[in-house]
């Protein structure tokens, strides 16, 4: 694993490329983020190795037994990955497989698989035992729902739509199969009016136009102070209409198009709606007339709640904003927690207190105060329909292994 690690750094031109042509992800982004973060991963987990370990019992006082438990591989792992990070979610699941003594069939998304089979080729070269990684290019329909079924499948780690993901499960039932998922998410951005707005701006901006807004746990749904909702939705339009559109294998390119002509469609119509119902365009809100599937970035404000744009996964780069509500913190996080999803929330407050208040209230699997950032040991997944189990740290090793309790009579 350390070895792949150091191959992915040798090839992260080469990788980085590879995600421009088939994601429309901007090359430096993928180059700088994506690639580095992905060999960072599997240094991560190769740490683990040798440390899944189980429990003694201690019955004080009683001396005629001994308890202990382990934990064992629980088998093969088939791993189904979205279009948005190929390569990173390649490496956030086989990674904590490998180190929990799994093998893997992955299967790469048919909208961007070249990533997942060029680093297939790398394992191999880094001196990988045939059998270990094992990648099943095809569509979801076809090869996703034969892994979901197959009985020689003990585990499936899938990350795509809430909808895919209740097909999964479905699947999964005839061996009773193993399954975590990360699932879709309608994340809430919390500006209270005491934020730091010279971080919070742009922090909000980037959370929302990364990969141009084709991120599950973007912050895509704002509530903002009435006293500052002009001067924050004036700044992230004017980071919005900085960013170069273009081709994303240019090192200038700081936008991408979206990855296909139904996404743009999608995009496009619930923008469309959300406007014919009163909401107020400060940017964008339009196709971009250039070749390829662009969106121009987006700032809607006074949006219907029962807009699709409000309620439902645009995954576009599209930010909705409304004032906060009136009240105090319960009204807020039960503002923010309104929905089927629970994937990831974003609070900016300087008050310390306010911000654990927040973070204890809001229903999401990961909370984000003031720009935070998390790395390879932080638990990530989702609440409510934004899934099930935790990719990251020790709870994503754990999940690839099943706990034996072992009972001696002394």
């Amino acid at each position: 694993m350390w070895r792949l690690a150091d191959l992915i750094e040798e090839h992260a031109d080469e990788l980085a490329l590879l995600e421009a042509l088939d994601v429309g992800k901007p090359f430096t982004a993928a180059r700088q983020g994506d690639i580095l973060d992905t060999a960072d991963r599997f240094r991560y987990f190769a740490g683990w190795v040798g440390k899944v370990s189980g429990q003694t019992m201690d019955h004080a006082g009683e001396h005629d037994r001994h308890a202990y438990t382990v934990r064992e591989a629980v088998g093969v792992a088939a791993l189904i990955t979205a279009w948005n990070f190929p390569l990173f979610q390649a490496a956030n699941k086989i990674g904590p497989a490998l180190a929990a003594g799994c093998t893997v069939v992955i299967k790469p998304p048919e909208l961007a698989p070249l990533s997942t089979i060029r680093l297939a080729q790398l394992a191999q070269k880094a001196g990988f035992p045939p059998g270990v990684i094992n990648v099943l290019p095809g569509s979801g329909a076809v090869a996703g729902a034969a892994l979901a079924s197959h009985a020689g499948v003990d585990k499936v780690s899938f990350t795509g739509s809430t909808g895919t993901g209740r097909r999964i499960l479905e699947a999964a039932g005839g061996n009773l199969k193993r399954v975590t998922l990360e699932l879709g998410g309608k994340s809430p951005v919390i500006l209270l009016e005491d934020a730091d707005l010279k971080k919070a701006i742009p922090a909000v901006a980037r959370s929302i136009f990364l990969n141009a807004g084709q991120v599950c746990s973007a912050g895509t749904r704002l509530y903002v102070a009435a006293a500052m909702e002009r001067e924050v939705l004036s700044g992230i339009a004017a980071y919005a209409e900085s960013l170069v559109a273009g081709d994303a294998a240019s090192p200038s390119t700081t936008l991408g198009p979206l990855v296909s002509a139904t996404q743009l469609d999608r995009v496009a119509a619930m923008c469309d709606r959300a406007c014919a119902a009163g909401a107020r365009v400060w940017t964008g809100s339009r196709r971009l007339s250039r070749r390829g599937h662009f969106f121009a970035p987006t700032v809607l404000s006074q949006v219907d709640p029962k807009q699709q744009a409000w309620t439902e996964e645009i995954f576009g780069p599209v930010l909705c904003a409304n004032v906060l509500p009136e009240g105090g913190l319960e009204e807020i996080a039960n503002a923010a927690n309104e929905g089927p999803y629970g994937l990831a929330a974003y609070v900016w407050t300087s008050d310390a207190g306010r911000a654990h208040s927040l973070a204890r209230a809001l229903k999401a699997g990961l909370v984000v105060v003031n720009g935070g950032r998390r790395d390879a040991s932080v638990p990530n997944g989702g609440f409510k329909q934004s899934g099930w189990g935790r990719e990251h740290g020790l709870e994503a090793v754990a999940s690839f292994t099943e706990v034996k309790s072992v009972v001696l009579g002394l």
